[in-house]
């Protein structure tokens, strides 16, 4: 079962979770390539891999939100044959909560958990102003200030600055056309995760997840700046696994 908005890096059949891993704005699936191998065998990692990126290059991006969700939905149904968990990076995050409430809607399977990674709660309003429609210099020394994650060496090769531009111009649209409308709680459990060094979003933005659950909540914060699940990947994961073990009764999780 294959299909372009899913990377598996390592397929496995037996495996009592699937985690549907959903990227930030400009990174694709490769977010989590490494994870499959860390995460132990009750585990396979379902990494979104949304248009306009990495083997996906040749299709356009998308830019509205809700018209993003209502696509995942109806590409991930067939792959919520077992017991799913969400886990997204910061834009990522809203998304997979919206394709959980999505799904919620129209009668699909509750995932048994979900990560808030890097983003604020969806109640709380954006307190960054928008960039996505700024000049592609003032654009990009934008992104880099908040969130330091395109590599130097990258900004320095204007053609490959020109591939990646469409791209994160596109995600960047896609969080800030992001509307929040209240609704009832998720029935599963929410694990919020910070960097220490994020300057994007504060503890206080993190913990306010927990109004979006009516399981149980954790806060965990790492070492780290916004792409801390790179630099304490080890410590995050160790979070997971413990966390998918207590939401299936299965005991401490692989990495404990």
């Amino acid at each position: 079962m294959t299909n372009r908005w899913l990377a598996i890096p390592r397929a496995n059949p037996d495996a009592r979770i699937r985690l549907l891993c959903f990227p930030c704005a400009g990174r694709g699936a490769s977010l989590y390539r490494t994870w499959s191998g860390l995460l132990g065998n009750d585990v396979e990692v379902c990494a979104i891999q949304l248009p306009g990126r990495e083997n996906r290059m040749d299709e356009p991006p998308y830019t509205r939100f809700q018209d993003l969700v209502s696509t995942l939905v109806q590409v991930l149904r067939p792959y919520l044959d077992r017991e799913y968990a969400i886990f997204g990076h910061s834009l990522g995050a809203l998304i997979g909560f919206e394709v959980a409430r999505l799904l919620r809607e129209t009668g699909g399977p509750a995932p048994i958990h979900m990560f808030a990674s890097a983003q604020h709660a969806p109640q709380i309003p954006d307190p960054l102003p928008p960039i996505g429609m700024l000049p592609d210099a003032a654009f990009l020394a934008a992104v880099q200030q908040r969130y330091d994650g395109i590599p130097h060496e990258v900004l320095e090769e204007p053609e490959v600055v020109s591939l990646l531009l469409p791209m994160l111009r596109a995600d960047f649209r896609v969080l800030e056309d992001y509307v929040y409308h209240p609704g009832q709680p998720l029935a599963c459990g929410i694990t919020a995760l910070g960097g220490l060094g994020d300057l994007v979003t504060s503890r206080e933005q993190l913990s306010a997840w927990s109004l979006q659950t009516q399981g149980s909540f954790r806060f965990r914060m790492y070492p780290g700046e916004h792409f801390f699940i790179q630099s304490a990947e080890k410590e995050v994961l160790q979070s997971v696994s413990s966390e998918l073990a207590a939401a299936t009764g299965t005991g401490s999780g692989a990495g404990q």
